[in-house]
Parts: C-alpha cells; structure tokens; sequence
C-alpha cells in the first residue's frame, strides 16, 4: 500500500493563481482543517492543491484546470457551453511546486502561432494549441467537493467504493445519528435514496445537510490513497453532528491513507476538529490560518497539534490567527 510518506502534500508554493502572486506554506498534516475571512483565499488554496496532485501529466492536469473552472461556473453556464480550451487559458502562467509535484502552465505565442507550454517535475512539453486534442483524464483518487455539494451520478459513482469493502452500515449508522427517523440509504433505481419507515425517498427530500454527508463519506471511501478536499465542510450540518462527522473523517482517512483539506468559517467547527482529534489521539492534524497582509499578500500560519492544543487551552481566538 501507497504510504503517506509518498503522496502527502507537506509543502507547497504556488505563484501567479487566482489571488495568489507568490505564496508558500508548509507544515501540512493528514486532515488539514483551513479558515481565515471570507474572500482570503480558502477554495483557491484548495484548488491549487488539487491542480498540483494532477500535475504527473498533461491530461490529467488540463482536467483539474477545467474541473475548478467548471465548479466556480456551475450555475452560469449550460454543459453545451462548456468549453475546455477556454477554461484551460484563463489559467494562464500558473506554477505550483510542493514535495509530490512541481508544475507550470503558460502560454506562448511566436509567429503567429500559439503553443502551450507544460513543465512537469522538470520536463518540457511544449504542443501547438491548435493541435492539441484535450483529453482529459480524472484521477478518481482526487476528490473535491464544492460548495454545492455531488450530483446524484457523483454520489452513485463513490458509493461503489463503499460497497466494494462492504461497508454500507458504516454510512446507515453515521445517517442515523444524523436523522433519527433514516434508516438506511441505497441506490434504488438509479438515485440515491434513504429508508423511513419502511419506504424509500429521494435524498433531495432530506435537505442539503444529508446529501452533503453522504458526499463526504462516499467520497473518502472512493479517495483511498489518494486526496479529499471539501468547501465548507460544516455546510448544512448542525452543529450538534460535528463530532460525528469529524469522526468519520478521522477514522477513515487514517484507515485509507487519504489526505484531507477542507474548509470553514464555524468556530464550533474548528473546536469539534481539536475534540475529536483529541479523543482519538490523532496528532497528524493542522489548522491553516490564512490573513491577507496590508500589501494584498496572502500569508498562512499552520498550526500543528500541539499548537492547535495550546491555543484551545488558552481560549484564544483561533479564526484569527
């Protein structure tokens, strides 16, 4: 089995992307919980990991470019306007470089001719855009959930991995303390659907925080050896539910080798992640305060167990570090 020691990202570095000029951080644990104000750059910083872990070559790549283009766009554009050339160049001039990955995108125009320019781990690809076929090619190990949470095809898709370990309860027993009236959760007739009282119903009927659930935990499942990252992890989930969910993500990512980061603004949120990392005596964790400086830079202070530990006990302010 793959180790962390061999895809974790610990570091990273990451220039000339959305509201990132010229940015570094390091310090990264299994489960990285991120805050900071709104507007500072939290799904960025996740995003620009996402392109970084794509980054072993070009279909791979040109596919997480699209990806976090298409999920900011979703409610913008219809699929017959969705166009991957277009999404790929507003994306021009990019580099990321971490401990699994160094990567640049740029493009060039000589002649009259305009060609992409593709550095990987320090080779050169250079193809003429006209020619090229943009294949694509997404890594299933990758998992990001945006704010609007999977479609009913993403959820059956990861649910598949869940039922390949035969581990369904595991999801029934986490949905039922979430809603005490769910009884199970299937896939019936193409559409995720949960039981009560003896019949099935459309998990749309349930509201966002139960569909955001099960996109979480399916999705763990499905990135094992591999990445989950997830915007506004407590959205739709009452407070009083995020112990369990820290637990699951916890325990499963440990148990499955996966890396997470995730994102917040819920101070109850940020508590519950120290609790239950506490309970569990799980020490590979981090918090990633991100603050923008007067001169506009973006500047992150990662915060390791111990760190996280001494704050809480001093009660200080963490969504401010």
């Amino acid at each position: 089995m793959q180790t962390k020691e061999n895809h974790f990202i610990k570091n990273i570095e990451i220039k000339n992307f959305k509201c990132f000029e010229d940015f570094k951080a390091e310090g990264f644990g299994r489960v990285n919980l991120i805050g900071g104000k709104n507007n500072v750059g939290k799904t960025a910083f996740m995003e620009a990991v996402y392109v970084n872990v794509h980054s072993k070559d070009i279909k791979e790549f040109i596919t997480s470019l699209d990806n976090i283009k298409f999920m900011r766009n979703f409610l913008n554009i219809q699929e017959s306007e969705h166009n991957i050339k277009d999404n790929i160049e507003q994306l021009n001039h990019i580099f990321t470089k971490s401990n699994v990955n160094n990567t640049f995108f740029e493009i060039e125009e000589i002649e009259g001719v305009q060609k992409y320019i593709f550095e990987f781990n320090g080779i050169s690809i250079k193809p003429n855009s006209n020619e090229f076929s943009f294949t694509m090619n997404h890594n299933e190990t990758v998992q990001f959930i945006d704010s609007l949470g999977f479609s009913n095809n993403q959820i059956i898709k990861n649910y598949s991995a869940i039922q390949r370990k035969d581990e369904e309860e595991y999801l029934n027993i986490l949905l039922k303390k979430f809603d005490l009236r769910i009884e199970a959760f299937k896939i019936i007739y193409e559409k995720p659907q949960c039981k009560v009282d003896g019949d099935y119903f459309e998990v749309i009927e349930f509201g966002d925080g139960v569909r955001h659930l099960i996109s979480i935990v399916t999705s763990l499942y499905k990135a094992e050896n591999g990445y989950l990252l997830i915007d506004e992890l407590d959205n739709g989930i009452h407070y009083t539910m995020l112990d369990d969910l820290w637990y699951a993500i916890l325990e499963v990512s440990k148990r499955l080798n996966v890396q997470v980061f995730t994102t917040t603004h819920s101070k109850e949120c940020i508590e519950s992640y120290y609790r239950v990392a506490e309970k569990l005596n799980d020490k590979d964790i981090t918090y990633i305060g991100l603050n923008r400086l007067k001169n506009g830079n973006i500047k992150a202070g990662v915060y390791n167990y111990a760190l996280i530990q001494n704050s809480m006990e001093q009660e200080h302010e963490v969504r401010g570090w």
